[in-house]
């Protein structure tokens, strides 16, 4: 059966497992006596699977010329035409809203952004759990495409590390023979990676519940973890009832969206090496331990300079809201703690809305759910600007570290420059659009970072006073899911796939 499915042309096979999904939020409604709900998300589910049955029919003998390139097309599809299809059952659900918002919301979960233009209130659980569905199924399809299609082809950060030209993939992969097929790749790599992403969900999700969440509040909140969408339902992180430990419990599984040799039973070569050596790890580690420290300080300064009581136990909550919530940005999950608004309340000063925008940049690691520029790339560059800086001191000193040290700093270097200049050039290009569609230009900036970045909660945390995605009219809303699918699949990619290919 595998071997048929991989036969499939890819695209096909991911509208098919959209309709396979949608029978979950149908099966929750149906359990929670909401029968009619139930059936709006069961009938669209029947017609999209019979849909993909007829595709399927019609696309068995297709053969692509260049499966690798045919299979990153079909990767830049599904960002396009899957968050079509799964609005569908969105737009059954919520009868009374335009196709235009559920098409926005499927987008902004599909990306893993976590943007909504509805007040949690409005939907039921059962919408709020499909939400959640899209934006786990989008973060899979991120990983798996990150190990089986942009990885080979040297993109998604994996250029950094080979130091070889994006698009170009390994050399003599063609001589591999079969296990090098890029269809049997996917395919191998979908069943290894799908047991174990289910698995952490499954762990977080009972973590949850044991720490006092509701089921579907927990289900909903583990989904938002391993994909990093941070989306969450009815109920907040911070009302779901799993309390300290529940933040804890996620603070401790954003570690799969700083690196992925942390992703048990890969079998990667990597992650033989220590846990503790691995520079993405350690530079979150520095970024995490840095901005919380200097938050805090400024936090404890200036109420000590404003004369406010200062409370231990105020304290030390605000310092675990700070670290969890720069973690949760970080990692582009947009999670905020309930101890965040503590520091404000305690110095009497605003949220640090820049320090949230800058975190998001930077990203998760590479081959992971999260998003932003990812931290290989800003250390590489880190590297590369202290390896000039000794150069300065000692001109005719050697490089140290080997090989692949000198090959970070170098043609690595050089790749992670040419991106951050890509993704700021994104960020102008969007900001400029933004502003001609007459938003201004504070909120025009946190609009094309929060989409970018796929950190949509930017929004509520970034700018001096909250936006509402609701209220942006529909050509704001068109501009920001186009921005969340290049922030998705990086600009890099897209040049690879549209620019010709030499030297092949």
């Amino acid at each position: 059966m595998w071997t048929r499915l991989s036969e499939l042309p890819l695209l096909v096979v991911l509208i098919g497992l959209t309709g396979l999904l949608a029978l979950l939020p149908a099966g929750y409604a149906v359990a929670v006596d909401q029968t009619a709900l139930g059936r709006s998300f069961l009938y669209p589910a029947l017609i999209i699977l019979i849909g993909t049955t007829m595709l399927g029919i019609a696309t068995a003998a297709f053969t692509p010329r260049d499966p690798a390139r045919s299979h990153l097309a079909a990767l830049v599809g599904a960002y396009v035409v899957l968050p079509v299809v799964m609005a569908l059952p969105m737009k059954e659900a919520v009868p009374d809203t335009r196709f235009l918002n559920a098409w926005f919301e499927m987008v902004s979960s599909f990306t893993t952004t976590g943007a909504t233009v509805y007040p949690p209130a409005r939907l039921p659980d059962a919408v709020h759990l499909w939400r959640a569905t899209v934006g786990w199924f989008g973060g899979f399809l991120t990983l798996l495409a990150g190990y089986a299609i942009l990885a080979p082809l040297n993109l998604g950060g994996a250029e950094v590390a080979t130091g070889r030209v994006p698009g170009r993939g390994v050399l003599g992969a063609g001589q591999m023979g079969r296990g090098a097929d890029p269809s049997d790749r996917l395919t191998r790599f979908a069943l290894q990676l799908f047991p174990i992403y289910a698995a952490l969900t499954l762990a977080l999700w009972v973590l949850l519940m044991i720490a006092g969440a509701s089921g579907v509040t927990a289900l909903i909140h583990a989904m938002g973890t391993l994909s990093t969408s941070g989306i969450s339902g009815q109920t907040t992180l911070a009302a779901s009832g799993a309390g300290y430990v529940g933040e804890a419990l996620i603070f401790l599984f954003l570690i799969f969206a700083i690196t992925r040799r942390a992703m048990p039973g890969t079998g990667l070569a990597e992650n033989r090496r220590p846990l503790s050596g691995d520079p993405e790890l350690r530079l979150a580690g520095l970024v995490l331990g840095t901005v919380t420290l200097i938050l805090f300080l400024r936090h404890w300064v200036i109420a000590d300079e404003a004369g406010f009581a200062v409370d231990e136990d105020q304290a030390v909550a605000s310092l675990w809201g700070i670290l969890f919530t720069t973690a949760s940005f970080l990692t582009t999950t947009g999670y905020v703690g309930a101890d965040w608004q503590t520091g404000a309340a305690w110095s009497g000063i605003g949220t640090p809305g820049l320090v949230l925008m800058a975190l998001a940049i930077v990203g998760g690691g590479t081959i992971t759910t999260a998003g932003g520029v990812k931290l290989l790339r800003v250390y590489a560059l880190l590297r590369h600007g202290e390896r000039e800086l000794e150069r300065i001191i000692h001109p005719n000193s050697l490089g140290h570290g080997g090989p692949e040290a000198r090959r970070l700093r170098r043609e690595g270097a050089q790749l992670a420059w040419v991106f951050f200049m890509l993704f700021a050039v994104s960020i102008a290009v969007t900001v400029t659009i933004l502003s001609i569609l007459r938003v201004g230009f504070e909120p025009a900036l946190v609009l094309a970072l929060s989409g970018l970045t796929t950190t949509g909660q930017l929004a509520s945390l970034g700018a001096p006073q909250p936006i509402a995605y609701g209220d942006l009219s529909d050509a704001v809303k068109a501009v920001l899911c186009l921005a969340m699918i290049v922030g998705r699949l990086e600009t890099l990619a897209l040049l690879a796939l549209i620019l010709p290919v030499r030297g092949r």
